[in-house]
C-alpha cells in the first residue's frame, strides 16, 4: 500500500513538473515574460537551476529532475505558439493580461522567500534596481527584422550568440528573452521561421540549421547563467530573491508597453477589449494564487510526513 501511494505520489510529481514546464515554455513565446520568473513563481526555481549547473557533477539525478521540466516546455511551445501567436495579433492586451495575472497571483511564492526579519537597505537597492532595468527593456529602440536566409558565416555564429541571449528568459527571472530577441530583431523572424518555413515544409535544411545553432546557444547560456544564479542563491538567497521580486514586478508594466508599442493605442479606446482585459487579469490571478495554495499545502503534507518528498 504504501509503495503504491509512493508511486501515485511520483507520478503526481512528474504530471505536475510537465504542467510547470509548460507554463515556462509558454513564457518564452511572450515578449516581457520570463520563463525564470514562471519557475520562481511555481517554486521550482531553485530545483532548476541546481539541475541545469550540476549536469555534468550529478548527470543521472540532474536529467531526471529536467526531463519533465523540458518536456513541458516542448510540448507548450510546440501546442501553444501558433494560438498565442494569432491572440497577441488579434487581441493582445486580454491575452498578456492573462499571463500578467498568473504572474501577479504567483507573487506569494516569491515574496515567502523574502522573508527573515526588516529588509536591509542592501535588500531594498536589490530589487529596486533590477525593477527599473526590467520596466526600462520595453522603452528601448527596436532594431529592424534580421534575415535568416542569407547568412554569412559570422552571420552563423551571432545566432549563438543570440541563443545565449535569449536562454537568459530561462534562467534569470524577470529579463525576457523574447523582448530581447524582439529589441535585437530576432524575435519575429524566428517565430516565421517555424511557422511559415519549416512547420509548411519551406527551406526545411536552413531552417534546421538556424534552430541548432540558436540552440547550442540557449546550452551554453543555460550553463554559464545556471551557475551564476546557483552560487547566488546559496551565498545571497535572500538579496537574490529581493532581486528576483524586482524583475518579476518590473517585468508587468513592461509586457504591456511592449504589447501597445506593437499593436497600437486603438485597443486601449475600446471598452469591450478593456473589460475582456480586467476579467483575463483577474483569472490569471486566480489561477495562479490558487496553485500557490496548493503549493503550500503539499510543501506542509511533506514536513508533517503525511505525503512523500518528491
Amino acid at each position: 500500500m504504501e509503495e503504491r501511494d509512493t508511486k501515485q505520489s511520483r507520478l503526481v510529481a512528474f504530471l505536475t513538473d510537465v504542467l510547470r514546464g509548460v507554463a515556462i515554455g509558454v513564457a518564452f513565446i511572450i515578449p516581457g515574460f520570463s520563463g525564470g520568473s514562471v519557475a520562481a513563481i511555481l517554486g521550482i526555481y531553485e530545483k532548476l537551476v541546481g539541475a541545469i549547473a550540476d549536469l555534468f557533477k550529478h548527470f543521472k539525478r540532474s536529467i531526471l529532475t529536467l526531463l519533465p521540466i523540458l518536456l513541458g516546455m516542448i510540448l507548450g511551445i510546440a501546442a501553444l505558439i501558433y494560438p498565442i501567436r494569432l491572440g497577441l495579433e488579434k487581441f493582445p492586451v486580454p491575452t498578456v493580461s492573462l499571463f500578467v495575472g498568473l504572474a501577479i497571483g504567483g507573487l506569494p511564492s516569491v515574496t515567502d522567500k523574502c522573508r527573515g526579519g526588516r529588509p536591509k537597505w542592501t535588500h531594498i537597492l536589490a530589487c529596486l534596481l533590477p525593477l527599473a532595468f526590467a520596466a526600462g527593456l520595453s522603452f528601448l529602440p527596436l532594431a529592424g527584422d534580421a534575415s535568416l536566409f542569407d547568412l554569412d558565416f559570422g552571420g552563423y555564429l551571432l545566432l549563438i550568440l543570440i541563443g545565449a541571449v535569449g536562454s537568459a528568459a530561462l534562467v534569470v527571472p524577470g529579463i525576457s528573452g523574447s523582448m530581447l530577441l524582439l529589441i535585437f530583431g530576432y524575435y519575429n523572424p524566428i517565430v516565421a521561421l517555424v511557422t511559415e518555413h519549416l512547420l509548411r515544409g519551406n527551406d526545411v535544411g536552413k531552417s534546421i540549421l538556424v534552430l541548432a545553432l540558436l540552440a547550442a546557444g540557449i546550452v551554453i547560456g543555460f550553463f554559464a547563467i545556471s551557475v551564476l544564479m546557483k552560487f547566488l542563491l546559496k551565498k545571497f538567497p535572500r538579496g537574490t530573491y529581493f532581486s528576483i521580486l524586482g524583475f518579476i514586478v518590473g517585468s508587468v508594466p513592461a509586457v504591456y508597453a511592449s504589447v501597445i508599442r506593437e499593436s497600437g493605442t486603438a485597443q486601449l479606446h475600446d471598452p469591450l477589449c478593456l473589460v475582456a482585459a480586467g476579467a483575463f487579469l483577474l483569472a490569471g490571478c486566480a489561477l495562479s494564487l490558487a496553485f500557490v495554495l496548493w503549493a503550500r499545502r503539499r510543501a506542509k503534507k511533506r514536513e508533517t510526513g503525511s505525503e512523500p518528498r518528491e
